[in-house]
């Protein structure tokens, strides 16, 4: 079978670079690429992408073998009817490792049709380091290369107005372009750069805060060989995606006027104020992700439609966000309970193989953003704490322990964060690991051994998860909290 590229599948549509993308992994090559494509073809957007490799390891290499075309599988129910779609994606121009090319990742700067910076770089992403300095090549964190290609483009069209960039970020933190912003602005005062770039940032450039929702589970490595068999060329890159897709965006009409999102029939909000949409989100479909992957993958599932189906974890699930996560929130529990439902749903779509290994990645950034407030809602408004939340912290914190029943897990955090929690797996007391564990302000934003009972009763579950196993252990410890 001859390989996917330009040359063998004769698509050689070369377009404007009017994106910068920061990140070549599953959900943006589904999500936003896929969203971008369709706009290409259906609105005469006429857009291409350059795609940026935000850390040392990646897919960049694999992304230019194939000319960045790759296939996108979408699969499940829609107005009650079965769909399955297949797309070839041909929007990306270029894939940019900055690690081997730093003057070529530079030279975007200078791109004339230059309009728009997409990310996400996980929510450990958007993050300040101060030892990144101008001149890096490249920089440690991805605000900061953000900052020295503004700054060089600032430069090259000597401050001109009309080059300023609408930067949409996708990354699950609240404010998640605010909170960019911010970073860039810090950057500028840190590297000494004149006056005139940060009111360049602030007049010319536009910052737009954001929410996504698709469940991608990526590359279907169990059955790619089927897959495979649908196509005419060899791709390693072929992705799997819901149909599902949601992306809401804080913008204005001047938004809507670059970005001809109202061409296409995808589920694209651009509004004043998002909020609402994400707490639902972030709350409920995230945190139950969050919650499950760590407690499954101990229990032995290997998949979110396998973790729902299974009695036990799908109970479990189930019961953490209509009992545990649903009454925190303030929208209307009628609202909550129905969009739950439509959650569950989407976990059992048959045509999904979500692997939970894939969402394994920052597992703790995670569950700070997406879990660790309704478990700290559900104490303050109950007194006490949510049975299911703190049994799947405590699951959490033995996942990162690395090893279970003599095999390693599929742990995948910055070296730092697996360091800490390998020196504190090394202590011979549950109660000395959870208090060092939940007192480290870095890991949750706040000292938690503060929050009554916690630390007891997280270094309880560690106990019996270790000597009693998952279930079981759950069973004695949500019994133990009813005292």
């Amino acid at each position: 079978m001859k390989k996917l590229n330009r040359k063998n599948t004769g698509i050689d549509n070369k377009l404007p670079i009017k994106v910068i993308q920061f990140g070549e992994g599953n959900f943006l090559r589904a999500f936003v690429d896929y969203v971008i494509d369709k706009m290409n073809e259906q609105a005469g957007f006429n857009a291409g992408v350059a795609v940026v490799q935000p850390i040392a390891s990646g897919m960049i290499s694999m992304l230019n073998e194939q000319d960045g075309l790759y296939n996108l599988f979408m699969r499940g129910i829609k107005n009650g009817k079965e769909i399955e779609e297949q797309r070839t994606i041909s929007c990306i121009q270029k894939g940019i490792n900055p690690w081997d090319d730093y003057a070529e990742y530079m030279s975007l700067a200078k791109e004339e049709q230059l309009q728009f910076v997409i990310s996400n770089t996980t929510e450990a992403g958007i993050a300040y380091d101060e030892k990144d300095a101008l001149e890096g090549t490249p920089h440690n964190s991805f605000p900061a290369k953000l900052t020295a290609l503004l700054y060089k483009r600032f430069q090259h069209f000597r401050g001109d107005k009309n080059k300023g960039l609408s930067i949409i970020p996708c990354e699950l933190i609240n404010h998640n372009a605010d909170a960019l912003k911010e970073i860039i602005l810090k950057y500028s005062e840190l590297w000494k750069l004149e006056k005139e770039f940060g009111e360049w940032i602030n007049q010319s450039n536009s910052f737009h805060n954001t929410l996504v929702d698709r469940i991608v589970p990526g590359y279907p490595k169990d059955d790619v060989e089927a897959y495979q068999k649908k196509l005419d060329f060899e791709d390693k890159l072929i992705v799997t995606a819901e149909v599902f897709l949601l992306w809401v965006i804080e913008g204005d009409e001047k938004l809507k006027e670059k970005i001809p999102f109202d061409k296409i029939d995808e589920n694209i909000l651009v509004v004043k104020n998002m909020q609402p949409y994400r707490t639902r989100k972030v709350r409920i479909l995230n945190g139950a992700h969050t919650t499950m992957v760590p407690f499954s993958l101990l229990y032995g599932n290997e998949t979110v439609k396998e973790t729902i189906d299974n009695n036990f974890t799908g109970e479990f699930v189930k019961e953490a966000v209509f009992e545990e996560i649903n009454p925190t929130l303030s929208l209307d529990k009628e609202e909550l309970d129905t969009f739950a439902r439509e959650v569950f749903d989407r976990f059992r779509n048959p045509f999904i193989k979500h692997q939970l290994e894939s969402i394994a990645l920052n597992s703790i950034s995670k569950f700070k953003v997406r879990v660790l407030p309704s478990l700290l809602a559900y104490q303050k408004k109950n007194s006490e704490l949510p049975p299911r939340l703190t049994y799947a912290m405590a699951c959490l914190i033995r996942f990162y322990r690395g090893e279970w029943e003599s095999k390693l897990l599929p742990v995948k955090d910055d070296a730092e964060i697996t360091d800490f929690f390998k020196k504190v797996w090394e202590e011979h007391s549950y109660k000395d690991i959870s208090r060092d564990i939940l007192q480290k302000k870095e890991l949750w934003g706040e000292d938690l051994t503060a929050i009554p009972g916690l630390k007891k009763h997280i270094a309880y579950a560690l106990e019996l998860i270790e000597n009693k196993g998952v279930e079981q252990g759950f069973s004695i410890f949500s019994e133990e909290l009813k005292v």
